[in-house]
C-alpha cells in the first residue's frame, strides 16, 4: 500500500472519531449546565469542554470570555477552528474522496452522506450562525450516528487488510487519546477546589462523563454500586471488556499494528512504542494510580500515545 493510501485511510478514521467525541462532549457541557447551581461547578462545564477538545488557548485568543454559545459555535462550526465538528467531517471527507476506490460503497455513503446533511444544517442557523437546542442536538445525533455507520460499515463490507488496518489503528489511537482528556479534565477543571471527591457535585460531574463515554450502564453492570470515582478510573482505564476504556483501545492497537508488521515481513520502533504502553497498563493498579496521581498517569499516557502516533506517521505515512 502507498504511504499516502494508508495515511488517508488513517486520519479518515481519525477524523471521524474526533467528530463523534465532540459530539460527546458538548452534550455533556449541556447536562452539566442544565443542572441547579448547587450540583455543578458555576461556569466551568464549558471551560471543561474547551480543555477536553484541546482547543482553550486558542479559543481564549479568538473568542475570548468562555460562554455556551460561543464554545458551541467553536467547537462545531468555527472555520478557524481546525479540530470543530464541521473541519473534521470535511477533513474526513476529503480523506474518503482521496481514497474512493479502496472504501466500500456503505462507507462512502456514512460520511459523504453526513457532509451533505451538515451543510444543510449549517444553511438553516439564523445570521449570528446560531440554530436552536433541538436543531442541535439533532446535529449531534447525526454525528453520533456516521461515527456508528462508519465504524458498522468497515467492520462488516472491508477485507482483513491492511487498508483495515490502518482505518482501525486510526480509530483507536483517537479513542484513547479522547478517553485520557475527558478523565484528565474531569479533576482540573470541573471539580470545585471546596468540593471534596465524593460530594454531590462530583457524582452529577462523574455522571455526566460516563454518560458522555457511553460508559454508564457499563459501569452500573461492572461494579453494581454508586459512582466512586476510583472505580471509574478502573472501568475507563483498566477494564478490558469495555471498549473505551485505555487498555482495550491499546490491545487493540497493538493487534493491528502486529498485523501490519507480519503482514510487510518487518516489525519496528512503532510496534515496540505500543507493547511498552500495554505492558504499562497491564501492570497498573487503580488504587495505585490514585496514590502515584491520576493527572500524572493521564498525562504520561496521552504523551505516549501522542508520541506513538508520530511514531506511526515516521514509519508508515509519511510521504
Amino acid at each position: 500500500m502507498l504511504s499516502r493510501t494508508a495515511d488517508n485511510l488513517f486520519w479518515l478514521a481519525r477524523y471521524v472519531e474526533r467528530a463523534d467525541f465532540l459530539a460527546r462532549i458538548i452534550k455533556a457541557a449541556q447536562r452539566l449546565a442544565a443542572l441547579p447551581a448547587s450540583y455543578s461547578g458555576p461556569g466551568t462545564e464549558w471551560e471543561s469542554a474547551l480543555e477536553s477538545s484541546g482547543a482553550a488557548r486558542a479559543f481564549r485568543a479568538s473568542r475570548g470570555a468562555i460562554g455556551e454559545p460561543g464554545v458551541i459555535d467553536y467547537l462545531t462550526f468555527a472555520t478557524e477552528n481546525p479540530s470543530s465538528i464541521r473541519n473534521c467531517l470535511r477533513y474526513a471527507r476529503a480523506n474518503a474522496r482521496s481514497v474512493r476506490t479502496a472504501l466500500t460503497a456503505e462507507t462512502w455513503d456514512a460520511i459523504n452522506g453526513a457532509w451533505i446533511e451538515l451543510g444543510r444544517f449549517e444553511a438553516s442557523t439564523d445570521a449570528s450562525g446560531r440554530c436552536s437546542r433541538e436543531e442541535l442536538s439533532r446535529l449531534f445525533e447525526l454525528i453520533q450516528k456516521t461515527s456508528l455507520d462508519y465504524d458498522g460499515s468497515v467492520e462488516r463490507t472491508w477485507l482483513r487488510n491492511d487498508a483495515y488496518w490502518f482505518s482501525r489503528l486510526g480509530i483507536f489511537i483517537e479513542r484513547a487519546d479522547n478517553t485520557a482528556r475527558i478523565l484528565d479534565v474531569k479533576y482540573h477543571v470541573l471539580l470545585p477546589e471546596n468540593e471534596s471527591v465524593g460530594g454531590s457535585i462530583d457524582y452529577f460531574q462523574w455522571t455526566a462523563i460516563l454518560r458522555a463515554v457511553t460508559s454508564l450502564t457499563a459501569y452500573h453492570w461492572v461494579y453494581r454500586e454508586s459512582i466512586k470515582p476510583w472505580l471509574i478510573a478502573d472501568l475507563l482505564i483498566l477494564k478490558k471488556e469495555l471498549p473505551r476504556s485505555f487498555i482495550s483501545c491499546y490491545e487493540n492497537i497493538v493487534y493491528f499494528l502486529d498485523s501490519i508488521a507480519h503482514a510487510y515481513g518487518h516489525t519496528g520502533p512503532s510496534q515496540n512504542q505500543a507493547h511498552d504502553v500495554l505492558a504499562k497498563l497491564s501492570a497498573a493498579k487503580a488504587d495505585e494510580i490514585f496514590r502515584q496521581g491520576l493527572h500524572e498517569f493521564i498525562t504520561m499516557f496521552v504523551e505516549d500515545t501522542a508520541r506513538l502516533g508520530q511514531t506511526i506517521h515516521e514509519q508508515y505515512l509519511l510521504h
